[in-house]
């Protein structure tokens, strides 16, 4: 019974030994994915080093090992993990940091559940102009920002050189793209006539975004106001029409793939079976390593664009991109400062982040001759300059663009009349943005 005893205290003594840790601990909140399987702790990734996993992994390991003065938690979440922020918030647990899409922000900061960075940044050596342009629009609400941003993402014209050249299609190495509606009928019929396979590839069945995206990216091409006020979208107009009738054309005439989801359309444009995938950036070093292997459908034959001026008389871009924001929560100033510290770090290797495809965020960046002579980088860099997205006090962008790209996708194939299904788009939208709490 002694001997019980005295194990015992011992096992409470060696406990109360432990010291603790007086570092100051944050906790990172990302998407992405999680990789660890293949990204050893403090290591390189055996596999797709140009993925969004891999790269991030490895980034916030190196700020781990290099600021051992900080305790760092990673919390990797499902995408796009505002189900769980919000919840966390209402708990009074948030994270230090989450990644959060430029397009989510205003629901956040429209009920002051974000923090102002601005003077923060400012003071950590990371200024709001040192953004590139669409990132700056995209952080900042009534003149203060709201996030660092990390990138800008678009949807852009992936292009299967092989099978263009096969078309016809290919002028001094250069891929032939459209000029105006009309054109990109004519060209789309040519390339299914000469290779028997149609001109898009397109996700239709899961993933509709793109029929948003779409639409947004010409209508502000033509310099169209879509949300007239923060509560009230208009795209039931001759121009919205003409273009969902473009679109709704290239289906009716097999131009495009049809039933297929995400997954299904992707695999789709790396095995060869059409022309041009729109997708967003964050594809190009998939099709890059595809390009790069012998015997592949893409191989030696991969480019990507940005979508050509069909309608108006500007460059189209429609864009988001992703930011890293602090929720409102109590944090100690050694926390603030340790978080800011990671923040500068992540501003400074915003360029290794741009591997997965991503634009740069930051304009020192976007300027750098090496970066730009980075792959497709001076095809697609002006997108940082002229990108757009929805004015940020416009709330639940994406339910909006879940919504419209459901009318979209009934318009398009011929489910309903294209008056009716932008009509009901705005109605749904508009009802939904009148009852916002």
């Amino acid at each position: 019974m002694r001997a019980w005893a005295a194990l015992l205290c011992a096992l409470v003594a060696l406990g109360g030994c432990e010291k603790p840790d007086p570092r100051p601990s944050i906790t990172v909140q990302r998407i992405f994915g999680d990789c660890r399987a293949h990204v050893p702790k403090f290591g390189k990734a055996t596999l797709n080093p140009n993925g969004e996993c891999e790269i991030i992994t490895e980034l916030l390991d190196r700020f781990e090992a290099e600021n051992p003065d900080i305790r760092l938690n990673i919390n990797t979440v499902a995408w796009p993990g505002y189900n769980q922020l919000s919840a966390q918030l209402a708990a009074d647990d948030a994270p230090d940091l989450v990644t959060m899409h430029m397009a989510v922000i205003p629901d956040y900061q429209t009920h002051g559940l974000l923090m102002p960075m601005g003077q923060g940044l400012a003071k950590a050596g990371v200024a709001p102009d040192a953004f590139t342009p669409a990132a700056r629009r995209a952080v900042t609400i009534n003149n203060e920002v709201y996030g660092l941003p990390f990138d800008t993402w678009t949807q852009l014209f992936h292009i299967n050189m092989n099978l263009f050249g096969q078309a016809g299609l290919v002028r001094n190495g250069e891929p032939i793209l459209p000029r105006n509606a009309q054109e990109l009928l004519t060209q789309a019929r040519q390339f299914h006539k000469a290779t028997g396979k149609p001109y898009f590839v397109q996700s239709i069945v899961n993933e509709k975004a793109a029929y948003a995206r779409n639409l947004y990216t010409y209508l502000l091409a033509q310099n169209e106001i879509v949300f007239p006020e923060p509560n009230r979208i208009r795209v039931n107009t001759s121009k919205a029409r003409e273009i969902v009738a473009l679109f709704r054309q290239i289906y009716a005439e097999d131009l495009t793939t049809r039933d297929q989801d995400y997954a299904a359309a992707t695999t789709a444009f790396i095995n060869g079976e059409g022309g041009v995938y729109i997708v967003g950036t964050w594809m190009i070093g998939t099709f890059d390593t595809e390009a790069a292997l012998a015997g592949r459908p893409l191989y030696h034959g991969y480019r990507v664009k940005p979508y050509p001026r069909l309608f108006g008389q500007v460059d189209p871009a429609f864009v988001d991109g992703h930011a890293w924001v602090m929720p409102r929560k109590k944090r100690t100033p050694a926390q603030e400062a340790a978080t800011y510290r990671l923040l500068k770090f992540l501003s400074q290797h915003e360029a290794e982040w741009t591997r997965s495809g991503h634009l740069s965020s930051m304009q020192a960046v976007a300027d750098d001759p090496k970066w730009r002579a980075g792959p497709h980088r001076r095809d697609l860099v002006a997108i940082t300059n002229y990108g757009q997205g929805l004015p940020t006090d416009v709330q639940r962008q994406f339910a909006i663009q879940e919504m419209l790209s459901d009318e979209l996708a009934a318009a398009i194939t011929g489910l309903k009349p294209i008056d009716e299904a932008l009509g009901d788009a705005e109605t749904r939208i508009n009802d939904m943005l009148a009852n916002l709490s």
